[in-house]
């Protein structure tokens, strides 16, 4: 659980303090926290959807999932403000480094024909996301017991100023960048 979060301390930041010059440990980019939701747009005709989705992400995660709002009215989807659409779970300290190390090392290779990730989706201000087409690719959930493949968007938060440090920081830390 803690391998990751030992070996950013032992390793990342060095390597990161060396490469970029830094002339305080404190402007050595840190990984603050990964924010994972899945959306549920079938949620507005079955309740039972929403609590479906809470149970995989937190199998997935290993922390509580809390159920995201609707915060317009959209009359062609027939959505009404504050109506359940899907599920959340931000992650920080020892479990958020226990999600990423699994996230690298055990679900992302489950991914057919995976080639790594794409490099692409920095933000500018240092943050990554990555968007998962399906959460069986995670050992945690069984095959038989979905009732619907779904989706996930998850977000790398980093204090990292650039989007060439925060890239640089999750190639330490094991992203598979695609070549």
């Amino acid at each position: 659980m803690a391998r990751l979060k030992d070996l950013y301390r032992a390793d990342v930041a060095p390597a990161l303090m060396n490469k970029f010059k830094y002339k305080s440990v404190m402007q050595i980019p840190r990984l603050d926290k990964i924010v994972v939701n899945v959306g549920a747009g079938d949620a507005k005709d079955n309740a039972k959807v929403i609590d479906t989705v809470i149970n995989e992400l937190t199998t997935i995660t290993g922390q509580r999932a809390v159920p995201t709002y609707a915060r317009k009215s959209v009359a062609n989807f027939k959505l009404r403000q504050g109506m359940k659409i899907g599920a959340k779970v931000t992650l920080r300290g020892d479990i958020m480094y226990e999600f990423l190390d699994r996230l690298f090392s055990l679900a992302l290779p489950r991914v057919r024909d995976f080639k790594g990730i794409n490099p692409n989706g920095f933000d500018g201000r240092g943050n990554y996301s990555l968007g998962l087409k399906e959460q069986l690719i995670f050992p945690e959930i069984e095959y038989d017991k979905i009732d619907k493949i779904r989706g996930m968007d998850i977000a790398f938060v980093t204090t990292a100023a650039t989007d060439e440090e925060a890239k640089e920081l999750l190639t330490l830390l094991g992203a598979p960048f695609a070549k």
